[in-house]
């Protein structure tokens, strides 16, 4: 087996607004491990800022992954603190293991004929940017929506939450909000109480994550559910979420393979969410269409009920073709159409 990586850059069609800034750029790994004709590939996509490894660490360990990738296959240990290079590796032996053709986990799914239901998300912004693109999900045909929150005054998001609820009821329309840590501890519940009365699904990381003592207190008492984004990054060995999990006790936990230690990082977190009888969903992160399919494909596989957050791929000017499709509310995957690279 040889292993061999091409680096890539993502262009976005507009600037993205996240909890890091906002980017006009996103740099990906794509390892490619070759074996008797056949080629898998898988994405390595770390978010800097976010992810526990730097650029700086892919360019130089993705070398010693591909001079042998069995070997760190065999290790995983090798690659714990590193979840972005562990997934792309791992979806890129699973390719490789089905022929090589982009089909990780055949299903109804990559037959064409399920799709996965899948949030609407609305990036930060201007309040009319924002607003913009709410009406753009809701016509689209998006009955879940998430909106990120923090970047703008807490008034002006309240009131655009406002609006929508005012025109659609819980039955009709699911909101979801994603603070990314954005609230003062001492300001996190009556802001949690404002919300409440907009009968939300959930609300994501309200308070910076690593303050285990606060949010085991606000997990106990929130009016919204909250959903752990950002806490679970860097929590890679078992022993340490389990420590976590039963600390804060929190009502749902959002899994990012390229944040989590890839398939099988994800595959603990819901054996050790089921256990607690804590919720949970899949959510992509800026990944192009490459990483998408691999999670997406995961994610059927997981016979999931609620949206999960898989619809980024369309962001990006120089995307790698696919045959994802976004058809109203779902993700799709059309087996007529192929992959680029």
């Amino acid at each position: 087996m040889i292993g061999y990586f091409k680096k890539y850059e993502l262009l976005f069609k507009q600037p993205a607004g996240t909890s890091r800034g906002v980017l006009n750029t996103r740099t990906v790994w794509y390892l490619y491990v070759e074996e008797n004709g056949r080629t898998g590939l898988g994405e390595c996509a770390p978010l800097p800022g976010l992810s526990k490894e730097t650029p700086d660490q892919i360019d130089y360990l993705i070398e010693d992954v591909c001079s042998d990738p069995m070997h760190f296959a065999e290790n995983q240990e090798l690659l714990l603190d590193y979840p972005s290079l562990r997934f792309a590796l791992e979806t890129a032996l699973l390719d490789l293991k089905n022929g090589g053709h982009r089909i990780l986990f055949p299903s109804p799914f990559t037959e064409g004929k399920a799709g996965i239901p899948i949030n609407g998300l609305i990036w930060m912004g201007e309040a009319a940017n924002m607003q913009s693109q709410t009406e753009a999900k809701l016509a689209a045909g998006f009955r879940c929506l998430k909106l990120k929150i923090g970047a703008i005054d807490f008034e002006t998001e309240l009131e655009l939450l406002q609006s929508i609820r005012k025109r659609f009821s819980p039955g009709q329309i699911t909101l979801r909000v994603d603070a990314n840590g954005a609230f003062k501890v001492d300001e996190a519940r009556k802001k949690l109480e404002l919300l409440a009365a907009l009968q939300l699904h959930s609300i994501e990381q309200p308070i910076a994550a690593g303050r285990w003592t606060d949010l085991a207190k606000l997990c106990e008492e929130t009016p919204v559910p909250i959903a752990l984004d950002e806490e679970l990054i860097g929590l890679n060995k078992r022993e340490d979420k389990e420590l976590m999990l039963d600390m804060v006790r929190p009502q749902y936990l959002v899994l990012k393979p390229s944040l989590l230690g890839g398939l099988s990082g994800c595959d603990e977190w819901i054996e050790l969410a089921e256990e607690r009888n804590i919720g949970w969903w899949i959510t992509s992160y800026l990944e192009s269409n490459i990483g998408l399919n691999a999670i997406a494909q995961w994610a059927f596989t997981k016979n999931i009920k609620t949206h999960q957050g898989l619809g980024t791929g369309q962001l990006f000017t120089n995307n790698i073709d696919s045959p994802l499709e976004i058809r109203g509310e779902q993700l799709w995957f059309d087996p007529n159409l192929g992959f680029g690279r």
